[in-house]
């Protein structure tokens, strides 16, 4: 009881300062000038959308009637950017009520310019003007260019390939790069399908990877070509370098028939990286060691330096153990 009563007392001596005030002599002095402030801002207002602005305005662009058998291989500008000139007052209309048709490009009217259509502003800017007060000056339509490219189905198989880099990291490579369609169709007129070899990807940036690398990869885009589809599943698979050695016989080739090759040691350890996916794949069988009897009789020294002569893919860091052997050339009977 005591609070409300206290409350209702607070209101009231609130009520009567305001009312005090509003009836005061300075309080009427604020008003007024309120009055006069609002009085000169509308003037103000009025001869500041008198003068002349620019702005700028978006139109929207669409491509009418094109036939069901024509493809088109670049795409048009969705937008025209318009910039204009009047009083503010106009400006002011077009930006809080006017509504602008979009600008329409009638295909059947430019076929005969062939697969490569160029339409100047000149052409449509007719179509924005009259959408404007009579008042209002088309300063500038950019880009003033529209253009687009099309084709009546000729197309091309092409294969897709990397652009950029892909790395592993330490102790890891990568063992292949895959694409999931590894080739598209580009869809072009044929003056540019003539030139077209290959789909490359945007560019790809991966390096210090561990683990197989999946990502969708976006065809880059070339000006009058549609590629379809025009993104791949890239794949990097990725394995963990291990070491692997064995021994490889030395064979002499193009020898006389009556001689032969005695090398010492007759075979040699290859110790080389191998992924672990490869280890067990790669044997003997797919090295080899060639030693030809013209290379023999052109050394100057005694002893020969090892070089494989065969060796698989994938493979890196190769050790020869002994790096040099010691040779004899031995000359047989042809009895024997």
């Amino acid at each position: 009881m005591l609070d409300r009563r206290t409350s209702k007392i607070a209101f009231s001596k609130l009520s009567k300062k305001i009312k005090n005030f509003l009836l005061s002599p300075k309080s009427r002095e604020f008003f007024i000038f309120l009055i006069f402030f609002f009085i000169a801002s509308g003037f103000w207002m009025l001869q500041t959308l008198n003068n002349e602005y620019e702005t700028n305005f978006s139109l929207p662009v669409r491509l009418k009637n094109v036939p069901d058998d024509i493809i088109m291989t670049s795409e048009i500008a969705p937008t025209v950017q318009v910039t204009v000139k009047d009083r503010g007052t106009v400006l002011l209309n077009y930006i809080l009520g006017k509504s602008f048709f979009p600008v329409n490009i009638d295909f059947a009217s430019y076929t005969n310019m062939g697969s490569h259509i160029k339409i100047a502003s000149a052409d449509f800017g007719r179509r924005v003007q009259t959408q404007l007060s009579a008042s209002t000056r088309l300063m500038s339509i950019k880009p003033d260019t529209l253009e687009y490219i099309y084709t009546t189905g000729d197309s091309k198989k092409v294969p897709v390939k990397l652009r950029g880099k892909i790395s592993a990291g330490r102790q890891y490579y990568v063992s292949d790069t895959l694409f999931m369609p590894d080739s598209v169709m580009a869809f072009a007129p044929k003056e540019i399908l003539k030139t077209l070899s290959v789909a490359f990807t945007e560019e790809q940036l991966a390096e210090e990877i561990t683990d197989t690398l999946n990502i969708d990869a976006k065809l880059t885009t070339l000006k009058g070509v549609k590629f379809v589809p025009n993104t791949v599943k890239l794949s990097s698979p990725v394995d963990r370098y291990t070491e692997k050695t064995i021994e490889v016989p030395l064979h002499g080739i193009n020898f006389p028939p009556n001689s032969i090759l005695r090398t010492f040691p007759s075979k040699v350890q290859v110790t080389f990286q191998v992924g672990m996916s490869r280890f067990k794949e790669i044997t003997e069988e797919d090295f080899a060691i060639e030693i030809s009897h013209q290379e023999l009789r052109e050394l100057t020294s005694e002893k020969y330096t090892v070089k494989l002569s065969v060796q698989p893919k994938g493979i890196s860091n190769i050790r020869i153990n002994p790096s040099e052997v010691d040779f004899l050339i031995e000359r047989i009977s042809t009895n024997d």
